[in-house]
């Protein structure tokens, strides 16, 4: 455990002090919320159901740095890690393999927290957003959510033959599911033929899950959203352990 726990925090301190990963996973998301709340505030409207756009958009944003971890974080930091050597050499040490890549998991995991920690922090304070759920079900539904698209990421780090290709393709599927999947931009705004068409993509469905923990709705309420998370965590962990290499 003490192997696990160090290697743990080293992987967290070598994500931060990486200034893009650090900006885009943990200060990205509340700027963002602070450029929209000057310009939307946060009194209640019709469009968001007699809600604020910040009580809205901060639970949205909550899969926008699960997204940025899983889609550009994973990847890039696993193909990088292979491509330079880094895995061939844990490989040949005495901790088990599997030590790290709970810890790669978990490194992961910590970033986002903070990333969420620093978004709710800012949404409270500057404007006063509004939960009305449960906090223990709204981590199980971040827990859910990371998970199935940490899943994604290892699979695009073990079929990407390099770093960049790795980059690239993840860049490629974060961006069109940001402004697609009501993550950037509330689907209230979305014509009715897209928000048909969002349906396809796995972020809406951890928006969609988020926003409804986020105001108390149950579990029951979003039976779809947890389908399409779990087969993208149980298909996508299968095929990325298949495909996971060490160099």
């Amino acid at each position: 455990m003490r192997g696990f726990a160090k290697l743990t925090l080293v992987q967290v301190k070598l994500y931060l002090r990486e200034p893009m990963a650090a900006f885009f996973t943990v200060f990205f998301a509340p700027l963002i919320l602070l450029l929209f709340g000057a310009i939307l505030g946060n009194d209640p409207a019709p469009l968001y159901g007699g809600k604020g756009a910040m009580d809205v958009y901060v639970p949205a944003y909550i899969g926008m740095i699960i997204a940025t971890v899983a889609l550009m974080g994973v990847p890039i930091g696993t193909a990088s890690a292979r491509e330079s050597g880094v895995l061939r050499r844990f490989r040949a040490t005495p901790l088990h393999p599997l030590t790290y890549i709970v810890s790669d998991i978990v490194s992961h995991l910590v970033v986002s927290v903070l990333g969420v920690l620093l978004l709710l922090l800012t949404g409270k304070v500057v404007f006063n957003v509004r939960f009305e759920g449960n906090a223990l079900s709204l981590l199980g539904g971040f827990l859910l959510g990371a998970l199935a698209f940490f899943a994604m990421g290892y699979l695009i780090a073990g079929l990407a033959p390099t770093a960049r290709i790795a980059q690239t393709t993840g860049m490629v599927l974060f961006f069109p599911m940001l402004f697609l999947s009501g993550a950037a931009f509330p689907p209230e705004i979305f014509p009715d033929w897209l928000r048909r068409f969002s349906q396809f993509i796995p972020l809406t469905h951890l928006v969609t899950l988020m926003k409804g923990l986020w105001f108390g709705e149950a579990w029951s309420q979003h039976w779809t959203e947890v389908a399409v998370l779990t087969g993208c965590l149980l298909i996508g962990g299968v095929v990325a352990a298949w495909t996971f290499r060490w160099e």
